[in-house]
């Protein structure tokens, strides 16, 4: 040691510290990285990004490489300021100790902390640039790494780990895309990140959840007389009617409103020209999910459905548009809907709606929570909280709101005031 001036060891210590920062810096930057945002620039082109998905799809290279190089420099940093101490000052035991506490001082704060710190702060910006450094090195580092990687694969077999890329834990549950869509508000609409939202929520969601009820199905009854349902074609808002004799529940099929031009393009309008021009009745159990309903209705190349329960019985009708609105919400037209009022809180905290609102949508406008597992309606989750149908004014609390029963009118809740708590 005596040859090398005291002035260029200090350099060979600090240019090791430099190097142990720097594997640091790549080990944690590469660690905390996004590997789908690493992903999507990959194919883009990115040089980078290419490079750090190389590395990146076996960790374990990765990390024996880092901790590789960052062990023999930090070795090599203690030695050498062992070596400067015992040179400087003889073999002295409170020198080496001092010695010691310095160097390990030194690698704990500008080698360690300072550098993951920042490498956990600037993830993408580090890992992107080191990855140019670290990819040559991965081939250097290749036969150490290999023989490392001997010992700890037969230690991470002991404990039933198996080594590699790790890409099983990258996979994201429904809840961590969620999680995600919440936190990517400056990058994308509150339209976009509720449309995204749904389509989360989707799997979840029934066609008896989104159906128009049995009470609110425009539909065609063969023992009306014709004149009665010529009024009612010549006011219909929809281009396809379900068309029952009698009883709802006795379905005779679906009748094209425009066949019935072509109909009246031969003569009077009769009952018999209607039931040869019906279409086949599509029905669809209460318990499809909306998910896969919209699959088959791309299938079966269909726009409308009828809504059955377990014993057969009539419980709504379904279309295409019903679930592309849970999806994108409301669309603008024509067609006469249900006039709930505005669905807004008051000043007062509290808001007037009616008994027949969905309970979706009453979660969905005034952020509540109301339970979605039972009742489809306002009305029957008052109904089955009191079980009983009221004849007065009522109050009762669920979960978050207080309900009180406005109007009944039909053995239902008309309209009901809510007031949050």
């Amino acid at each position: 040691m005596d040859v090398i001036p005291f002035w260029a060891q200090c350099l060979a210590l600090f240019v090791l510290l430099l190097l142990s920062a720097f594997f640091s810096i790549a080990e944690t930057s590469m660690m905390a990285l996004n590997r789908y945002r690493i992903k999507a620039l990959s194919k883009t082109g990115h040089r980078g990004a290419v490079l750090t998905g190389q590395l990146l799809a076996r960790t374990d290279r990765l990390l024996g490489m880092v901790l590789i190089g960052n062990n023999l420099i930090n070795a090599a940093a203690s030695a050498l300021v062992t070596a400067i101490a015992i040179a400087r000052f003889g073999n002295n035991r409170t020198v080496l100790f001092f010695a010691t506490s310095m160097i390990a001082f030194l690698i704990i704060v500008f080698a360690e902390i300072t550098p993951k710190v920042i490498g956990a702060t600037y993830p993408e910006r580090i890992a992107l640039a080191v990855a140019y450094v670290l990819r040559p090195l991965s081939i250097l580092f290749r036969p150490a790494v290999w023989f490392v990687n001997l010992f700890t694969g037969q230690m991470l077999r002991l404990v039933n780990i198996r080594s590699g890329s790790g890409g099983e834990a990258q996979r994201l549950a429904p809840e961590e895309l969620r999680a995600l869509v919440l936190e990517s508000g400056h990058f994308i609409s509150k339209k976009q990140t509720s449309i995204l939202l749904n389509l989360l929520d989707l799997e979840s969601v029934t066609v008896y959840d989104v159906m128009i009820p049995r009470a609110q199905v425009e539909a065609l009854d063969l023992e009306d007389p014709i004149e009665a349902i010529t009024e009612r074609l010549k006011t219909s808002y929809h281009n396809k009617l379900p068309v029952f004799e009698g009883e709802l529940n006795q379905v005779r099929g679906v009748l094209h409103v425009r066949k019935c031009l072509a109909l009246l393009a031969e003569g009077p309008l009769t009952k018999e020209g209607i039931i040869s021009a019906l279409a086949e009745a599509y029905f669809i159990p209460r318990g499809t999910s909306v998910t896969q309903q919209l699959q088959y209705f791309q299938e079966k190349r269909l726009r409308m459905g009828i809504v059955v329960d377990e014993y057969g019985e009539v419980q709504g009708l379904v279309t295409m548009e019903d679930i592309v609105e849970e999806i994108v919400g409301e669309f603008t037209s024509s067609m006469p809907r249900p006039d709930h009022g505005p669905l807004t809180w008051g000043d007062n905290g509290s808001a007037v709606v009616d008994g027949s609102m969905p309970l979706r949508e009453l979660n969905r406008k005034l952020g509540l929570k109301l339970p979605l597992d039972g009742p489809n309606t306002l009305n029957g989750l008052i109904l089955e909280e009191l079980q009983d149908i009221p004849d007065s004014a009522v109050s009762l609390r669920i979960g978050d709101c207080a309900i009180e029963i406005v109007q009944i009118q039909n053995q239902a809740v008309r309209t009901a005031k809510l007031t949050r708590l």
